[in-house]
């Protein structure tokens, strides 16, 4: 079982960005926070109960790691990494608990 992985593999299998070259860029570039803190490496690791805030084009996503994935999946696989704990400045989806799950 795996307890830790690298920032742009989790971005990656949890279909967050489309490469992990993407999600590389995206962290290098300073667009990811874990915790609060600013992330600049991609090699950062993340653990499980970790908060990744990330700013995309439309809008931002907070996330929270619930696991971790050995290959990149399918959708449904992917939304097993997270739970989403909030809605996005763009209009996204909302968390479980405000959908009424």
């Amino acid at each position: 079982m795996i307890d830790r992985q690298r920032i742009d593999k989790w971005l990656w299998h949890s279909r967050v960005v489309r490469t992990r070259t993407a999600a590389a860029d995206l962290t290098a570039a300073g667009h990811v926070r874990v915790n609060g803190e600013r992330v600049k490496a991609p090699s950062r690791m993340l653990r499980l109960g970790d908060v990744v805030t990330v700013s995309l084009y439309h809008g931002i996503r907070v996330l929270k790691v619930t696991g971790f994935a050995g290959q990149r999946g399918s959708g449904a696989a992917a939304r097993l990494l997270f739970d989403e704990l909030g809605a996005n400045a763009g209009g996204g989806e909302l968390a479980r608990s405000e959908r009424g799950e």
